[in-house]
């Protein structure tokens, strides 16, 4: 990986060798970090970066949750953001801000300093070349999400992402381009980082946000464009057999952006390929990011 020449750090810009934290800081040893996925798009306007205000508002939301505060306003995480993009000359980005408990005490309960970064850097397609067009196969894993009142899966907390680790890797392992989860309930979750849509009859089909998965940026703005496109979108909980019943099935996320799934546990999703309503949807999104269409919600911001 080629990383970029700089990165913000607790209020001050860095070189990115030099953004260093201890190695007993309580968020290594606990997962307690906090952090938010976003992308920056090249428009006709120059880099815009989208849904910036509605990603840092979550960070600050998944910090509430884990009980600590984050010590920079989402208007000062904004600039940052925007200030490592400029900085490191990139026009397509990929941000990480993130948010973690550093070194100041040892146990589960210590309050210690709250350290804050913001990384900027160039990233294609997340689940690899070509599948935005040619889409991916996918499987069914065998680890579940957390039950309800475990873990909440609403933060988008670092320790989360330790069930996604494992999905996402038995996927990989299997020869799978990702992985579904199941909730504790038996019915479907999400994939290892991904929110999931079926496609029935013309309808678009979600899980419902108690189905332990991230109630994701992606996913709203998905449903959002399709309600506008007078396209039925209906939350529902599903089991997993529907996977293999739908007539299309797709992945999103800030990352993932729209993926197709053209098969799971190696049963083809309609014709094996991204279906009309997916490219539909697709054509949509990346005509509104790219600042191609009106952005009438105001979620592109101009770096």
């Amino acid at each position: 990986m080629n990383y970029p020449e700089w990165i913000w750090q607790n209020g001050e810009v860095k070189k990115w060798a030099d953004a260093t934290t201890h190695v007993m800081s309580h968020a290594l040893h606990y997962g307690s970090s906090v952090f938010e996925g976003i992308r920056a798009y090249d428009t006709p306007k120059g880099p815009a970066i989208f849904r910036l205000t509605d990603h840092n508002k979550r960070l600050h939301d998944s910090a509430k949750i884990y009980d600590f505060e984050i010590p920079y306003s989402i208007e000062e995480l904004n600039a940052a953001c925007k200030e490592m993009v400029k900085r490191n000359g990139l026009k397509d980005a990929y941000l990480r801000p993130v948010a973690y408990r550093g070194l100041g005490g040892f146990g589960l309960s210590a309050d210690t300093p709250i350290d804050v970064a913001v990384a900027t850097w160039e990233m294609g397609a997340y689940l690899g070349p070509d599948v935005l067009e040619n889409g991916i196969d996918a499987c069914v894993s065998s680890w579940q999400r957390f039950a309800p009142n475990t873990i909440p899966a609403g933060a988008k907390a670092g320790g989360n992402y330790l069930s996604g680790q494992l999905i996402a890797r038995e996927a990989r392992r299997l020869g799978f381009g990702e992985g579904i989860a199941l909730a504790s309930t038996g019915l479907l979750s999400e994939g290892a980082g991904e929110n999931l849509f079926l496609v029935f009859t013309g309808a678009l089909h979600t899980t419902p946000v108690s189905a332990a998965l991230l109630n994701g940026l992606t996913r709203n703005t998905i449903m959002t464009l399709a309600r506008d496109m007078g396209i039925e979108v209906v939350e529902r909980d599903m089991p997993r057999e529907y996977l293999y019943l739908c007539d299309e099935l797709f992945m999103c996320g800030t990352a993932a952006e729209i993926t197709p799934i053209r098969s799971v546990d190696g049963r083809k999703i309609g014709k094996g390929v991204a279906g009309e309503l997916t490219r539909k949807l697709q054509q949509a999104y990346f005509d509104l990011v790219k600042g191609k269409t009106e952005d009438k919600y105001g979620w592109l911001e101009l770096v």
